[in-house]
């Protein structure tokens, strides 16, 4: 780009043009990802992210996608920075292991690209997205019983895919011979190329329109302003320690501390349990993403968040812990350990932020694996779904019914005519689950009740759901929520119940059935208005008896 300028400007109005414009090249690259996928994990759910850092990886842009997945990209790129010298125009990395900056687990594979403009590397464009099979010890490549990572897939350690614009395809054969789904793989891994090129391609333009010097001032400029905007959040927040402990499903205890000052957010994770023998674990990264959204949340930092955003933000581990693993800890449900920190820091401040967060929600991903032989076709398939559930209720409002957890966010349910046209699957019920708790002054949402009629012999079912034994927790004298698990119907007339478990197998007939739980109530019941209990209970929500039991509104006297 011999043209490109090298003039430098600070005018306001040119650098929220370029940030602006970081913004929109994100969500083109998320859009040009979408169209392009194989997988309906990725262009139908949305289980992606895409994102653009400055040239040492810090967050420049914070994309588009799931939160909990843009927030990988920046750390993924530091460590390919870190692991490869060789790095020329044109090349694209791939990486998808927790210990070489694939921050989550296997199946979630970055794609990273460096930009350069005048033979200077100026931004990396990058993407994340969850592959639907790596390999590993079962089909889906997520099996909770696996205990160390090399049973769990292929591991992708930073490497080059693409040099100076040239396909490797020997990695790519290695990568597709170690997958059940070659096509899907290769199909993904084509759409995440494409993306991370139409990044780099709007970059160069934006570059040429304004110049080397003023790109990079911008995005140094709005890293500080977004140290600004926290500085002033922290000035809001309550100042002190909290501290809380919590017993998680799996019996051990997870414990946090925040420390809170003028200047500073301080997030202590030293005092929990050794690292799982499973894969129940986090990796270091990946529980500062937990904690970095958490954290963005509180701030109530609503713009754009960028690396200046989290230079206030300290996380404190201890190695060899379930939130710094060492090798070779495994991670295929890593997600559930993330959400139950990120939701645990959320009940440790809840009650000290003066209302700012509503009681605990259904707070798990409820990862749901079903694959098999297709009974029109007899090719494997599998099926990815998170699944939606209820919300708290707040100090001021009820909670809301059926969207994702809060961090998971930004993604969408399979559609049911989707799901039984690639899968070898019915979709017989989606509804509200009405099943009692989280109650309160004002009542958690609903989560769902969803059916999934199995159509071939030989089928398989792997699930991990938390807030199973310990429900969403309520605040000020609410109830607490229902529990998140699922039951799998036999044709026999069986039916067996599951909150964990690993490849089941389900023939056609059988159906599983999944139940999402409802949010944490706020607010003592007995001071919810009749009105709104009556209302509950004409909408089914509700039945007479708890209506009298818990809100003591007696229904009949109240019609009448």
């Amino acid at each position: 780009m011999s043209s490109t300028r090298l003039d430098t400007t600070t005018d306001p109005i040119t650098l929220e043009i370029i940030q602006s414009s970081l913004q929109a090249i994100s969500d083109e690259m998320f859009l040009a990802f979408r169209k392009t996928a194989m997988s309906a994990i990725i262009y139908e759910v949305l289980d992606m992210g895409t994102g653009i850092t400055d040239a040492e990886g810090n967050l420049a842009s914070s994309g588009a996608g799931i939160p909990g997945f843009v927030g990988v990209l920046d750390k993924a790129v530091q460590r390919v920075i870190e692991l490869n010298d060789d790095v020329r125009p044109g090349d694209v990395f791939a990486t998808n292991d927790p210990f070489y900056g694939g921050v989550t687990h296997l199946n979630d594979v970055v794609l990273a690209m460096p930009v350069f403009a005048d033979r200077r590397l100026i931004a990396w464009t990058a993407n994340i997205a969850h592959w639907n099979d790596v390999g590993g010890m079962v089909p889906g490549s997520i099996s909770n019983e696996a205990t160390e990572i090399f049973q769990e897939g292929l591991r992708l350690p930073a490497v080059k895919l693409i040099a100076a614009g040239e396909p490797i395809e020997s990695v790519q054969r290695i990568m597709e011979a170690n997958s059940r789904l070659p096509d899907y793989l290769r199909g993904d891994l084509w759409a995440g190329i494409a993306a991370v090129r139409v990044g780099e391609r709007r970059l160069l333009e934006l570059v040429e329109r304004y110049g080397v010097e003023t790109f990079v001032a911008a995005l140094d400029h709005f890293m500080d302003y977004g140290e600004q905007v926290v500085l002033r959040a922290l000035e809001s927040l309550p100042k002190g320690r909290f501290e809380l402990a919590e017993e998680q499903d799996s019996g051990a205890v997870y414990h946090v501390a925040v420390e809170i000052s003028d200047d500073e957010f301080v997030v202590d994770l030293r005092q929990n349990p050794d690292q799982d023998r499973g894969p129940s674990n986090a990796s270091r990264d990946g529980t500062l993403v937990a904690v970095q959204m958490i954290f963005m949340n509180i701030t109530g930092a609503r713009s754009s968040a960028n690396a200046g955003h989290f230079r206030r933000l300290k996380l404190v581990t201890r190695p060899g812990s379930v939130f710094d693993p060492k090798p070779p800890a495994a991670f295929a449900t890593y997600y559930e350990v993330e959400v139950r920190l990120y939701d645990l820091i959320w009940r440790c401040l809840a009650p000290h932020v003066g209302g700012r967060l509503p009681a605990g929600h259904f707070a798990s991903i409820c990862g749901t694996f079903i694959g098999g032989p297709h009974p029109d076709t007899g090719r494997h398939f599998t099926i990815v779904e998170p699944q939606v559930g209820g919300w708290g209720g707040s100090a001021s409002r009820d909670g809301n019914s059926a969207i994702f957890s809060g961090f998971h966010g930004d993604t969408f349910n399979c559609p049911a005519e989707v799901a039984e046209a690639r899968y070898g699957l019915f979709v017989d019920r989606l509804e509200l689950n009405v099943a009692p708790g989280g109650e309160g002054e004002h009542r958690g949402g609903n989560g769902i009740l969803l059916d999934y009629r199995v159509r071939s012999d030989g089928c398989f079912f792997t699930c991990a759901y938390t807030r199973n034994r310990h429900r969403p927790w309520a605040q000020a004298g609410g109830n607490e929520g229902a529990p998140n698990y699922v039951e799998v119907l036999r044709r026999d007339g069986g039916v067996e119940e599951y909150a964990v478990v690993t490849a089941l197998r389900v023939d056609e007939g059988d159906v599983i059935r999944i139940h999402t739980g409802s949010g944490g109530g706020f607010g003592d019941p007995r001071r919810r208005d009749a009105a709104r209990v009556l209302e509950d209970v004409r909408n089914g929500f509700l039945d007479e008896a708890r209506a009298r039991d818990v809100y003591g509104v007696e229904v009949g006297a109240a019609a009448s």
